[in-house]
């Protein structure tokens, strides 16, 4: 399709090297590799993104582990669903374990560092507690709690690792390589 529009566009088909016309919004297309070519707009939105995710996360698993205390987490936001199938041990141990989860994931996403391994890690965060409340209430309103996350959590694991360029993954792999 992109190919047929750059015949149209020039008279001739994309040649091994040749990318799409400068300042079009497929600029960043690089038709050898049929790949996304590293693009600094979407380094900044993945960065943001990671950023505000891993604020998110960070400061709930502060107040949780050093405010509020991951036993006091789990008295009083699991141990509600005691009349529900789920065993009183599952639901000590996701309360008292959560905390430390966010707390320590949203540190490594805010840095950058295993981001992917963090970001699976919140993503089975908000899994569980999608579960805890649809346990009470099937009908449940997630649009200001579950789905802001998600949302961030999706958008950077859709990208490419080497687009977030300034993760410490990156920088660690950049020295890596250099070496």
């Amino acid at each position: 399709m992109l190919a047929g529009y750059l015949t149209a566009q020039n008279g001739r088909s994309p040649g091994k090297h040749q990318t799409a016309p400068a300042g079009r919004a497929h600029d960043s297309v690089d038709f050898q590799l049929g790949k996304m070519k590293p693009n600094l707009n979407r380094a900044w939105a993945i960065l943001f993104a990671r950023l505000v995710l891993g604020l998110i996360f960070f400061m709930a698993g502060v107040m949780k582990v050093f405010q509020l205390g991951p036993l006091e987490h789990a008295r009083k936001y699991f141990l509600p669903f005691s009349d529900t199938f789920l065993p009183i041990w599952s639901l000590w141990v996701m309360g008292v374990a959560i905390p430390f989860v966010e707390l320590i994931s949203g540190t490594l996403v805010l840095l950058g560092l295993r981001t992917r391994d963090a970001l699976v890690a919140l993503g089975a965060v908000l899994v569980i507690v999608t579960f805890g409340h649809l346990l009470h209430d099937a009908l449940f309103n997630f649009s200001g709690h579950v789905i802001p996350r998600l949302a961030l959590l999706l958008f950077i694991l859709c990208f490419p690792r080497e687009e977030d360029r300034f993760s410490l993954d990156q920088i660690l792999a950049k020295n890596a390589r250099e070496k």
